[in-house]
């Protein structure tokens, strides 16, 4: 018997901070009797189930509202704030677009992403690699956070005022960008350390 491991992206619209009863029963109902589910540092839960089972087990987990992305180095899901301010005006349907654009990516080291619907930043986006923070009608993008250990980094504004229909496109071409020119398992906070991302947006 084949195992196979699944990561399950947590509930973006309530900021994946609660799941639903039937959410959580869906997923007891695949994992394999003798693994545990594994909640990781990137708000993704990490299962094991019979490898026969895959196609069903994915096609239970969608009916339940829960996306199923690759495990290992990509770009995890979006982590998000609980829009707070209401969904419209904090852009939840922007969010949920973003996030389905850029999760499961295959990158040189795993990459956080995250959102926050206003300035008060509650998911706290200078935590991560890659953070949207909604100003109003337009959008700031920060880069470069790297909080784990003894030296933490906090992302700095990388661009200001960003039109809505343009985040998505930068955000992919810095992500396409590091991991083709990425040094081995070079992290994405070195790595825009040693190069000039603005003038590869400009191009």
């Amino acid at each position: 018997m084949t195992l196979r491991k699944l990561a399950l992206a947590t509930p973006l619209a309530v900021g994946g901070t609660t799941f639903q009863p039937e959410q959580l029963t869906a997923i007891g109902s695949i994992v394999h009797p003798d693994s545990a589910i594994e909640m990781t540092p990137f708000k993704q839960l990490y299962v094991f189930l019979e490898e026969s089972k895959l196609s069903e087990a994915v096609e239970e987990l969608a009916e339940a509202g829960l996306r199923v992305l690759p495990a290992g180095s990509t770009t995890k899901n979006l982590q998000a704030c609980n829009f707070c301010k209401g969904a419209e005006e904090a852009g939840l349907s922007f969010a949920l677009r973003l996030d389905e654009a850029i999760s499961g990516m295959e990158v040189p080291i795993p990459i956080k992403i995250g959102y926050a619907g206003c300035a008060l930043g509650t998911s706290e986006p200078l935590a991560k690699d890659i953070s949207v923070v909604k100003m109003r009608d337009v959008y700031d993008l920060y880069v470069g956070g790297d909080v784990k250990g003894l030296k933490p980094k906090l992302a700095e504004l990388f661009l200001s005022g960003i039109r809505e229909e343009q985040v998505i496109p930068i955000i992919i071409e810095m992500i396409d960008y590091y991991r083709t020119h990425a040094k081995g398992k070079e992290k994405f906070t070195k790595f825009i350390g040693r190069v000039n991302l603005k003038e590869i947006i400009n191009e």
